[in-house]
């Protein structure tokens, strides 16, 4: 599990899209929440070919991307998140490649507490 979190999120970035500092190992989880207070769990460990469910739980809208900002290209998977209005949910492409993305709200990309990481294994 060590080995995974080092990996980092799928490919280069520059400081401004770096990933999320990851605080603690990922939780098994498919499903990612957004509050007023960030997104929740930050760091998530999925199945190979699973999707990742977003829910916006927050009163303003959030636009969901793939590290590394604002190419977006690591893992196009998440782009399929995109623009959330508050109480709409989408679900990600499916991950179907072993590796470790990482995401952030594309409109307010320097916010950690909207930047996590799903580890696909």
């Amino acid at each position: 599990m060590a080995a995974a979190l080092v990996v980092g999120a799928c490919g280069g970035s520059s400081p401004a899209s770096a990933p999320a500092p990851v605080t603690g190992p990922p939780v098994s989880s498919n499903t990612i929440t957004i509050t007023s207070s960030g997104v929740s769990p930050k760091n998530i460990q999925v199945a190979v070919g699973s999707r990742v469910l977003f829910i916006n739980n927050d009163t303003r809208s959030h636009n969901m991307a793939s590290d590394p900002h604002p190419s977006h290209d690591d893992c196009p998977e998440l782009n399929q998140v995109g623009f959330l209005s508050p109480g709409q949910s989408r679900e990600t492409g499916n991950l179907v490649t072993a590796r470790t993305c990482g995401f952030h709200d594309h409109d307010d990309f320097s916010q950690q507490n909207l930047q996590g990481s799903i580890t696909i294994r």
